[in-house]
């Protein structure tokens, strides 16, 4: 029986910063200033210098910032917005709580990222800004996407939800289109303590302009210039990033050791020709907030992995176009065929920065454990 790894242990990162979070949430208690307010302007400062972006507006939570984002560039009705089949449902939420409609592209098989090519492919008159996914911590290929959206004449808002502090050709992800969007779910390598996010920008304008739509359109108090939002970032919230902010460096170089160690044991273990690990293109860097393999019979190893104690997790076991929210898109299955199969295969495991070489070995060992042992009617390559 191999050892119990969860998922992700959040308590190894709270421990030895306990102190200093209690005193961070002790003073905005004693300040008594729990929206906005000095903490998030603080926080905001802050974050916006360790991303290297000139504007950061804090707010209520990842899925917050993609909204605000797609309000403070004007979509709308009749608006179309291309973006990723595979992600979580917030990257084409946002969109159609709009009225906008999500025109979804298909993946690259490698990097789980939007396909350059199809997201040429989907433009059209009415398509009024390009929302690439950087997902599970790595960068899409944003290059051709800016030459795209620079010869369309729309912007790019960057989902950079699961990806803060990886890199594209030593740009930081999220500073490089017209808006970026981070959330600090508890989960992210980043994580509040609770609902959190942000919206990054390098215009002054833009910044502006999400400022008062964070705040139900209010400029000045009680003089509403346009529908809003509540999309305000609690004071409770920014004080704890603030303390564990100075850490993300450390946390992600964590995060990358393991997943080269993941690398070693498993060519160690022989499962070259059998699961498929994570790629790093030349000029990116992972943070890897997610370790997803690709398997065959995913399903089959996920059951043997849960038997075993092993925290696992399936992102996404259904792409966007196929989620019933959206049938009235008109999509069908077989229309994007890459991220299907992704929907199919892929398999996330633990890579959280504390998990000891004595974990990943057993996570390791009880993968090989399924993968090597032959049954009558599976096979477990994957090519």
């Amino acid at each position: 029986m191999s050892a119990k790894v969860p998922l992700l242990d959040l308590r190894p990162q709270y421990e030895p910063l306990r102190d200093e979070i209690l005193t961070a949430v002790t003073r905005v208690c004693d300040s008594q200033r729990y929206i906005n307010g000095p903490e998030v302007q603080a926080f905001e400062s802050e974050i916006a210098a360790l991303l290297g972006v000139r504007e950061a507006v804090a707010v209520s939570s990842g899925t917050d910032a993609l909204l605000l984002a797609l309000m403070t560039l004007g979509i709308g009705p009749g608006d179309e917005v291309v973006t990723s089949t595979y992600s979580f449902i917030a990257t084409a939420m946002s969109i159609a709580r709009l009225g906008a409609r999500p025109v979804f592209v298909d993946i690259d098989p490698t990097t789980f990222n939007l396909d350059p090519a199809a997201v040429t492919r989907a433009l059209t008159p009415r398509t009024k800004a390009i929302m690439p996914v950087h997902l599970f911590g790595l960068s899409a290929d944003l290059d051709p996407l800016l030459d795209e959206a620079s010869r369309s004449g729309v912007p790019v808002v960057e989902d950079a939800a699961q990806s803060i502090g990886a890199t594209y050709h030593a740009r930081t992800v999220g500073t490089c289109g017209t808006v970026g969007c981070f959330s600090f779910f508890p989960s992210k390598n980043l994580g509040a303590f609770g609902d959190a996010g942000l919206l990054v920008t390098n215009s002054a304008k833009v910044a502006r302009r999400a400022r008062v739509l964070r705040e139900h359109g209010m400029e000045p108090k009680y003089h509403h210039v346009a529908l809003g939002g509540n999309f305000r970032m609690d004071a409770l919230q920014a004080a704890v990033l603030r303390v564990k902010a100075p850490h993300l460096a450390a946390w992600t170089d964590a995060r990358r050791l393991n997943a080269s160690r993941y690398v070693r044991l498993f060519q160690a273990a022989g499962l070259d020709d059998h699961v498929v690990l994570p790629c790093e293109p030349n000029g990116c860097r992972h943070v890897f907030n997610q370790f997803v393999i690709r398997t065959i019979d995913r399903d089959g190893l996920r059951r043997h992995l849960d038997a075993r104690g092993i925290g696992n997790e399936i992102y996404y076991p259904f792409p966007l176009h196929l989620q019933p929210c959206f049938a009235s898109l008109g999509y069908r299955a077989g229309d994007f065929p890459q991220a299907e199969r992704a929907s199919r295969e892929c398999l996330a495991i633990p890579v959280y920065a504390e998990l000891t070489l004595e974990q990943q070995q057993a996570v390791v060992d009880a993968i090989a454990e399924f993968t090597l042992t032959p049954t009558p009617s599976t096979t477990h390559a994957i090519g």
